[in-house]
Order: C-alpha cells, then structure tokens, then sequence
C-alpha cells in the first residue's frame, strides 16, 4: 500500500470516476494513503477490479459509463452502499479523441462523444451525487479541468471546449449546492506523464517543460494533494474556485 499521505481523510468515502489507469488511478491510491475509502469506478473492468484489490479493504470497485446516463445512476448508488455514503466526488473520467486534429478535420460524431463523456457525463455524475453528498453535511465536488482551455491549445478543440465547459459548469454547481453545505471546485493540471497522454507529440512536451516556471516533467503526484485538501472539511469555505496545477506553465 502506497505510504500515508501528509492531509488526512480518515472516515471520508470518496467516488472517483475514470480511475483504472492515469491520473485517476493516482488519486485513488492517495486517498487510501490519507485514510480514506475509496470507489475506483472506469469502465476498464480488469484493470479497475485489479486496482481495487490491490489497494485492499478501503478500496472497491463499482463499474460506470460516463456516456450511459444509466450507467452513472446506478454507479453513483452502487458506490454509496459499498462505502455506506458519500463524501466526496471526483469528476476525474474523460476522452480527448480530438487530439492532433485541427478543428475542420473533426467529426460531429466525435464532437459529440467527447461532450457526452467529458460534460454531460460529469452533469449526470454530480446530479447523482447530490443527496448522498448533501446528507454527509459536508460534502465536496472537485471537477478535472485542464490547463489546456485556459491556453487554448490547438489541434485539441473538442477537448478543451469540453474543459472550459467543466470550469463554467463548477462555477454554477457551486452556487446551486453551497446551501446544501457542498462545495464545487475544479483542479486544472498541465500535461502530466501518464498512460492517456503518451500520444502527445514530443514537441508539446517540450513545449510545456520550457513554459514552465518550475522547470520540469509533471507527474501525477504533483496533482493528487491539490484534489485531496479540496475533498477535505477544512476547505469548505472555497467554492467554484480553479486552480491551475501546472509548475506554472499559465497563471491564473
């Protein structure tokens, strides 16, 4: 089991979405290393199941399709009787499909896909979340963004369209659950080194290394603390706030 995190989350049951493999996978693993319970959810069966074991009796594995309404309903429910609650969501799970592409090269078809996964799916998500969060009386949202919108990079319009999308819909999640006493933030990294994005071409990386003001390659660990103080009872005066988690690379 990974070594116990420095923020600690003992007695929080927390939902992560797309959390099989990447950046999800990596906030699962933390918020076991900080004592919390934890729902690894993804449509990568095999992978999600193994994860789940792996991180032993805090962790379960509930399966969810962000592009079937359905689906999500009852991943939600599922993951609330597995921890007995919920705490927190993490709107971790996501498609880029858009990628290399310039904008009059993409397919309605595709467009729409990375809208369904990438923003209905966390609209759907978050709806489901609501009583559960709600009845935890101190309830916390954190929604994956990504620098990307924030810079505009090309050739990903479909994507980062989706994230800005994201970073609205957490402003007005914010207003809408902040007298149920849940709050809504949004994380957005810069690119970091994980399976999802080893298809990025050598020269946005070396775009992002040398943009950045802290000199060098993001991992996910330099993501996982950020999301992990959000989903704590001592943030709970910060909502529908983004914050750029990125070395620098943009100031927001």
């Amino acid at each position: 089991m990974d070594q116990p995190s420095e923020i600690q989350l003992q007695g929080r049951r927390v939902l992560v979405t797309g959390s099989a493999r990447g950046l999800g996978e990596a906030f699962a693993r933390a918020l076991v290393g900080a004592g919390a319970q934890v729902v690894v959810s993804d449509v990568l069966h095999e992978r999600g199941q193994a994860l789940a074991a792996e991180l032993g009796a805090p962790a379960h594995y509930v399966p969810m399709d962000l592009s079937d309404a359905a689906s999500i309903q009852s991943g939600v429910a599922a993951a609330c009787v597995a921890m007995g609650g919920l705490d927190g969501l993490i709107n971790n799970a996501a498609i880029t499909n858009s990628g290399g592409k310039t904008m009059d090269q993409l397919e309605p078809a595709m467009w729409d896909r990375v809208m369904d996964v990438n923003v209905r799916g966390t609209w759907l998500a978050t709806v489901a979340a609501i009583p559960h969060l709600a009845a935890s009386g101190s309830g916390r949202v954190v929604n994956l963004a990504s620098d990307t919108a924030l810079w505009g990079a090309p050739r990903l319009m479909a994507y980062i369209a989706s994230k800005g999308a994201v970073i609205a819909m957490t402003r007005g999640m914010a207003r809408e659950l902040g007298p149920q006493g849940i709050t809504v933030n949004a994380i957005a990294p810069g690119l970091t080194l994980v399976e999802a994005t080893q298809y990025v071409p050598a020269d946005r990386h070396d775009q992002y290394l040398k943009g950045r003001a802290v000199p060098r390659a993001q991992v996910p660990e330099d993501v996982t603390a950020a999301a992990l103080f959000l989903l704590t009872r001592a943030s709970g005066f910060i909502t529908g706030q983004l914050l750029p988690v990125n070395g620098g690379f943009v100031m927001h």
